[in-house]
């Protein structure tokens, strides 16, 4: 059986969260990137049979169907909405590959997230108290430990050796090279204009690593992780066209993909073993990489990621991360593969490309790719 092929990649400008799409929900975030999506692919919309879409905090009801309508997709094309948290968007494109081996002519994949636009959660009344909000649903059980991410992301960066200083140097560098690809015009292809917006918010060019050394804990009064070392709360969307490589098409080969679990406690973790069992999978190894996008939820994160990977940390975001562009939760794995794409297809920078994300609960996804 043909490898599935990416032959569209598109996303979204990444707003910061009460920022510059607040006002848009997740389906009009995400129905123009499935429609430019679409139309890159060269597909006809009747030869669409799913569309797959990540999505985290939104408002429930499908929001991958609503978008699917929003796109201009006709109504027989239907849509499934996928939840593995942050690692839902490159969840998504996993289940599109599969629905391609299974006989699907082409499928829409990708994830979205409006933040800005969550709406509140209320856990119900127990005899007679009031309601009381949440922010976020348990990631594990009573009985299991769950610290929030940045609590538990600084201790995983301790446990690990991570030092505050390369903490501090690897976001300054997120955010410069973030900030020279946008200069240079190197996302130009990958960005769908929603309205006037058509530039990432968050790359700041002046955040220097004398900035960051600054600045206080964030989570922990004896911490490392501070706001700037952590990534943005954001808005954004993006979507790939998957179709059967059997056609002959060229594009992105998905070679091979893997989910993994490990401790609920440390969820950062969860790339690593998703890495190593997609990588055996596609039969090769980190050096036979030319592009590796991991999500940068937090610098400390990915370094202990790295180090356990034994990975240089300069390989990794050659255009800059999450750390400088924001981490739009349900969209931020399909994000990765629109910047591999774009890199190994669009601007012919290498051949094979690695893309890993960690998400809550404590798991994580990875995908290996190859230009075609």
């Amino acid at each position: 059986m043909s490898d599935p092929v990416i032959v569209a990649a598109a996303r979204s400008p990444i707003g910061t969260s009460g920022r510059s799409l607040s006002a848009l929900t997740a389906d009009r975030i995400a129905g123009p990137v499935l429609a430019a999506s679409l139309e890159r692919s060269g597909l006809r919309a009747d030869e669409v049979d799913d569309v797959v879409l990540g999505n985290c905090m939104g408002p429930g009801g499908n929001v991958a169907r609503s978008a699917a309508l929003a796109a201009g997709l006709p109504v027989g094309v239907p849509a499934l909405t996928v939840d593995r948290q942050c690692a839902s968007g490159l969840a998504a494109v996993d289940v599109a590959a599969h629905l391609v081996r299974g006989g699907a002519r082409a499928v829409l994949a990708g994830g979205v997230e409006s933040a800005s636009t969550a709406p509140w959660r209320l856990w119900p009344p127990v005899d007679g108290s009031e309601p009381v909000r949440y922010e976020r649903a348990p990631f594990a059980p009573d009985d299991r430990d769950d610290p929030e991410m940045g609590v538990a992301n600084d201790l995983l960066a301790e446990e690990a050796g991570v030092t505050r200083e390369r903490q501090d140097e690897y976001a300054a560098r997120s955010h410069a090279r973030a900030v020279a690809a946008r200069d240079e015009g190197r996302f130009d292809d990958e960005i769908v204009p929603l309205g006037a917006v058509a530039r990432d918010d968050r790359p700041r060019a002046t955040l220097t690593v004398d900035k960051l050394a600054r600045l206080r804990p964030a989570f922990r009064p004896d911490g490392a992780v501070t706001a700037g070392t952590s990534c943005g709360i954001s808005d954004g969307a993006a979507a790939l066209a998957v179709v059967d490589g059997s056609t002959g098409v060229g594009g992105l080969r998905i070679l091979s993909s893997a989910t993994a679990g490990v401790e609920p406690a440390r969820p950062g973790r969860g790339l690593v073993p998703a890495t190593r069992i997609a990588l055996q999978r596609a039969g090769i190894g980190l050096d036979d990489l030319d592009a590796i996008e991991i999500n940068e939820a937090f610098a400390g994160q990915v370094l202990a990621c790295c180090d356990e990977l034994d990975l240089d940390p300069l390989r990794v975001c050659r255009d800059g991360g999450a750390l400088a562009l924001g981490h739009p939760w349900g969209a931020s794995g399909a994000v990765l593969l629109v910047r591999l794409f774009h890199q190994l297809v669009t601007q012919r920078r290498g051949r094979l490309g690695l893309a890993a994300i960690a998400a809550g609960g404590g798991q994580g996804v990875a995908m290996v790719v190859e230009a075609c």
